[in-house]
């Protein structure tokens, strides 16, 4: 299974869906037959839909307008290598014209950016052929910045060949580093640009006008989309877990496809081979050569990859580690998503402290998963399950790992969070005109009172966030992990279009923790925060365009309900002293570790670096990395050396010294009633 970003943020990642009835039969959608694809005057009744129900944007001002121009600037251009300066600023009037135009039909704009698109990227093609066709050398010291937010466009043939220049210094490079010769380098690069020209003569007016929809769409916050019939195809297609494929979620930035998440229970997720923010450069289907990817269309790039069961297809890797980046190739056997994969796992840790001995619970939940059909396994249950059965073995403390579960449904977040409180509101959804829904726990039941820790990361998001939010609210569980959760506080509605028109999704909700805060933006911050590999500028809500800001609604939290009057359930809540001690004793072993210093060097070298990329430093090669890739590979062929894989992670070993740390403190300081 693979997922474009597109589509997998309606499934699962970071997404908290309903489907609601918006106002959609109009007469503005009677020109449409049915399957066809959007026209020009289809946009006014959408964008009219879209403002009219949006959280907080409900009008056509001049910041979604310029919003809107940007988003298709980026979408057009993205690494800004096509278009000269004054190629945009002609492209950002006709869009701005376009906004009075397309009341009347007129998308006449949008063909002639078209046909400048298809002259620039022939021009790109001519001097990317030119120049690799004589003596071309790789210079070491070459260096090109890839953050285009710190970069222009050119204002001249001159500086575009300028920039090219560099640009196929990297690009060159970055193809020779999995194990491609130089000659054939030129020559897949020469086709790369040819085959840009050919998918920019394609971006035919039903395509431009679906390309300022989603625009328009994403102008108003991140997670508000207008999807093609051909990209609702696609969504159908890949709420099916049975689909083949290799089980990663795909985003595409400046034009690279870069690995989004790794789906748990895929065959990427069995092979440990790839990691987040990974960027794929080529694709070959076994046997066959590799094609590069680069600057290719995702959802081209999704039918390449998946693919039937028991096939191979290999991927050229670009990883980066700080300044250096590393390129290696990855085979996948295609294979379906295995359920037993996703469901919820513990394992026991016995820890001694001096004549103390500590039982510690630790369980893996890395989605919520679950549905409507009542045959399929339920992530609330297997989980209780789990924590009775860590009970009933009379652990000392609980860990629930949740640094790579992107959420589910609210209500998953209300049972599980039941399991450790008595009862209580959980979380809460408000509307644009503050009308509140409160959703609590209402078993009276605690199933567990001890010691609970939860591990997150900024890959945590949607129902993670709102767990791990409402027990810190209720002191009831110590965060511990990345620097903060996603900041993915929105609810979205999914609504079909009249006439086979594909489909909008709309944000209507914010939710908010029961201490009135939402997770919108900034997430939830751990306790006791760790370095990983993804705490970086570009992971989170906050880095999302145009993401709505952090509310608040009137607190809304029952301390009193959520702690039981039985002895034998009262648990004790996480006190400041506590949380101060166990930062001091983490922050001294942290130190101290070389697998966290690694990862606090890379993330201060890449920040250093300020998106600079250097050809030398893309052909170096890192045994060292060559060697935990190979270890890996080989302990992932068993559920055992996955589990192993897992229990080795630092941040799993250092959250295991935490609890035991606090397991030890409380024996001391604070016995348990």
């Amino acid at each position: 299974m693979i997922h474009s970003a597109k589509v997998k943020s309606l499934i699962q990642k970071i997404s908290i869906l309903s489907l609601a009835a918006l106002p959609l039969s109009t007469s503005s959608w009677a020109s449409a037959s049915a399957g066809q694809s959007l026209k020009c005057d289809n946009v006014p009744a959408l964008m009219s839909v879209f403002l009219s129900n949006h959280f907080s944007v409900n009008q056509l001002n001049k910041d979604v307008k310029e919003h809107t121009i940007a988003l298709f600037m980026k979408f057009i251009d993205p690494n800004k290598q096509l278009l000269y300066k004054k190629d945009v600023e002609q492209t950002k009037k006709q869009l701005m014209d376009l906004f009075d135009t397309v009341k009347n039909g007129n998308c006449a704009a949008l063909n002639q950016i078209a046909s400048t698109l298809t002259a620039r990227a022939e021009e790109n093609a001519k001097i990317v052929a030119e120049r690799l066709k004589g003596d071309f050398k790789l210079d070491d010291n070459t260096k090109y910045q890839s953050d285009t937010k710190k970069r222009d466009y050119a204002v001249d043939l001159e500086q575009k060949k300028k920039l090219m220049d560099a640009a196929m210094q990297i690009q060159v490079a970055t193809i020779m580093a999995g194990d491609v010769k130089l000659d054939k380098a030129k020559q897949q690069l020469t086709k790369r640009y040819d085959l840009s020209v050919k998918r920019t003569k394609e971006m035919d007016s039903s395509k431009m006008i679906n390309l300022f929809a989603e625009s328009f769409a994403h102008a108003l916050d991140p997670h508000s989309d207008y999807f093609s019939p051909e990209q609702l195809d696609e969504f159908r297609i890949n709420m099916n877990l049975s689909l083949e494929g290799i089980g990663v979620s795909l985003s595409s930035d400046d034009g690279y496809t870069t690995v989004q998440e790794i789906i748990t229970g895929g065959s990427a997720d069995r092979a440990h081979a790839l990691e987040p923010k990974d960027k794929i450069i080529s694709v070959a289907q076994d046997g066959k050569e590799a094609v590069n990817i680069i600057d290719m269309d995702l959802s081209d790039v999704v039918k390449m990859i998946r693919g039937k069961k028991g096939t191979k297809v290999t991927l050229a890797v670009v990883r980066s580690k700080g300044t250096k980046s590393e390129t290696f190739n990855v085979t996948l056997v295609r294979d379906k998503v295995d359920m037993k994969e996703q469901a919820a796992k513990i394992s026991y840790q016995t820890r001694k402290v001096g004549d103390q001995t500590f039982k510690i619970g630790l369980i893996d939940l890395p989605s919520f998963y679950g549905g409507s059909d009542k045959n399929a396994r339920d992530c609330y249950l297997d989980l209780k399950k789990l924590v009775e059965e860590a009970t009933a073995k009379k652990v000392d403390g609980i860990i629930l790992d949740l640094t790579t579960n992107g959420g589910g449904l609210l209500q998953d977040a209300v049972r599980i969070a039941g399991m450790f409180i008595k009862t209580g509101p959980v979380v809460a959804t408000q509307d644009e005109k503050k009308n509140r829904e409160i959703l609590a726990d209402e078993d009276a039941k605690i199933i567990y009172n001890g010691p609970l820790m939860l591990m997150t990361t900024r890959q945590s998001a949607s129902a993670s966030e709102i767990l791990a939010g409402a027990m810190k609210d209720y002191k009831r569980a110590l965060i511990v992990g990345g620097d903060h959760t996603y900041g993915k506080g929105s609810v979205q509605v999914l609504n079909q279009l009249p006439a086979g028109l594909g489909a909008m999704k709309l944000t209507t909700q914010m939710f908010f923790l029961p201490g009135g805060n939402s997770t919108q933006n900034i997430g939830v911050s751990a306790d006791v925060a760790l370095p990983t590999f993804l705490d970086t500028d570009d992971m989170g809500e906050q880095y999302s365009d145009y993401a709505l800001p952090p509310s608040k609604t009137a607190p809304f939290i029952q301390l009193d309900a959520a702690q039981s009057k039985n002895p034998a359930e009262i648990w004790k809540p996480i006190s400041s002293d506590v949380v101060g001690v166990l930062k001091e004793k983490s922050a001294k072993r942290v130190a101290a570790n070389q697998e966290f210093k690694d990862i606090q060097k890379d993330l201060d070298e890449a920040k250093k670096n300020e998106g600079w990329i250097k050809v030398a430093d893309i052909l170096q090669r890192s045994n060292k990395e060559k060697d935990k890739r190979k270890d890996r590979k080989e302990k992932a062929t068993t559920a055992k050396g996955r589990q192993e894989l897992w229990l080795k992670n630092p941040l799993v070993q250092e959250s295991i010294n935490i609890m035991q740390d606090w397991l030890s403190y409380s024996k001391e300081h604070l016995t348990l009633k």
